[in-house]
């Protein structure tokens, strides 16, 4: 029978138990995405509390798109021997650690005029107010092979694998939906074509990074927001089309989840792992704490005040 802390594999990356610390932006790299102690610390304080992989929050693949300040970068390759540091340490503590890479879109506020905003069509976001100027199919070639480079330093830098955002009104989740993607060429239309550039970006990664190496994805399971937008069925088309290619893993987001929920859903569907982000932020050795026998009510209650925290730190912990 399967429990939440069997030993497993995804491609070449060992994982001791199915918890992983979903990706969470803690705005505390420095001006041009280099790490920080205050970063490095918050890892490996994660490591130490149990998880079993980390992901990290998401880092920006080209020098001149950065959809929030404090992210972490890996645009170049001056990043390399530093996250090689990094991860040689989280490493030491027995816990494996992702890199998440996004392409922002129109979908921030950060620094909107001093830079061009690319996005899958011409339009204004109704969240953030920031228009995006649809991008060339050559600025898509660019932006494929930009992914690639960075998934190739990430390998380099140690790293245990890669995870492509692909959710949360960022750029590719912008091009999977009919609300947002109004192209009229191939990588408009139907969902093969409005997800075409993510499987040329799986496709491209895959080709940098060899057949064992961690390839992950972080989907929306549906848009939940406009009428017209991208539908449940359109999703689990875009994550059979990976699957068919051969990603690692799946990562669909949005739900809170309880230890009981988890075990029930490990049992009962094809379920094999669990993210968890504000729960860990909250407490950052709550999985020792549940290996330990310890299945007390967390102390996250889902109140999103870390999100205007220094280091996006629980509330609770500046009492």
């Amino acid at each position: 029978m399967k429990t939440l802390w069997d030993k497993t594999n995804i491609g070449n990356m060992e994982l001791k138990n199915r918890f992983f610390r979903g990706a969470l932006w803690e705005d505390l790299a420095d001006e041009k995405g280099h790490m920080t102690p205050e970063l490095s610390y918050i890892y490996e304080e994660l490591a130490k509390g149990g998880v079993g992989t980390i992901i990290t929050g998401y880092s920006f693949v080209t020098r001149d798109e950065q959809p929030n300040p404090g992210m972490m970068g890996i645009y170049d390759d001056s990043f390399i021997d530093e996250y090689k540091k990094n991860t040689d340490k989280i490493h030491s503590l027995g816990a494996n650690i992702i890199m998440q890479i996004v392409y922002g879109g129109f979908m921030t506020t950060f620094n909107v005029g001093e830079r061009t905003i690319g996005g899958p069509s011409t339009m204004q976001n109704e969240v953030t107010g920031t228009w995006a100027k649809e991008i060339t199919k050559d600025e898509i070639k660019y932006l494929v092979n930009a992914y690639a480079q960075a998934a190739l330093r990430i390998k380099k830098s140690g790293f245990n694998g890669v995870e492509i955002h692909g959710g949360h009104g960022y750029l590719l989740s912008q091009f999977l939906s009919p609300y947002y993607n109004k192209r009229r060429d191939e990588y408009g239309g139907n969902i093969e074509n409005r997800g075409r550039i993510i499987f040329e970006i799986y496709e491209a990664i895959r080709e940098k990074v060899g057949k064992d190496f961690p390839i992950l994805i972080k989907l929306n399971s549906a848009d939940y927001v406009k009428e017209g937008g991208l539908t449940q069925e359109d999703s689990l088309y875009v994550a059979k089309k990976l699957a068919d290619l051969g990603i690692s893993a799946i990562e669909v987001t949005g739900g809170n989840r309880h230890l009981d929920v988890m075990e029930d859903i490990l049992k009962n569907t094809k379920i094999q792992y669990f993210t968890l982000s504000r729960p860990l932020t909250a407490e950052p050795d709550l999985i020792n704490k549940w290996c330990s026998g310890d299945k007390k009510k967390v102390k996250c209650v889902s109140c999103n005040q870390c999100y205007s925290t220094p280091g996006k730190r629980c509330i609770f912990s500046f009492s």
